[in-house]
């Protein structure tokens, strides 16, 4: 017999705003759920980048290489002539 009476305005008023929280926290359970890891993961440990300021200087290599005297030989040879023919010879095939 509850159900078919209606109540009085402030009635609905309550079942309204009890239907809102009822809304809101539903919502922030979605939120909270789909938000989990970010929420509760335990922190990463921050890398920390060390830079060295100090500049060392490279070593001077000096490599003497002595002067090297290098001897050229000439050989002067004749170049032999062959007389050239003066008939064309042809050959067959």
């Amino acid at each position: 017999m509850s159900e078919e009476q209606n109540g009085g305005f402030f009635s609905q008023i309550k079942n309204q705003i009890i239907a809102g929280v009822g809304v809101v926290v539903t919502a922030g359970g979605g939120l909270l759920v789909s938000n989990m890891e970010a929420i509760f993961a335990p922190e990463e440990p921050q890398q920390v980048v060390v830079q060295d300021t100090t500049k060392t200087q490279q070593p001077v290599i000096n490599i003497n290489i002595p002067e090297q005297k290098t001897q050229t030989i000439i050989k002067e040879v004749p170049v032999k002539t062959e007389p050239k023919p003066t008939e064309k010879v042809y050959e067959s095939w």
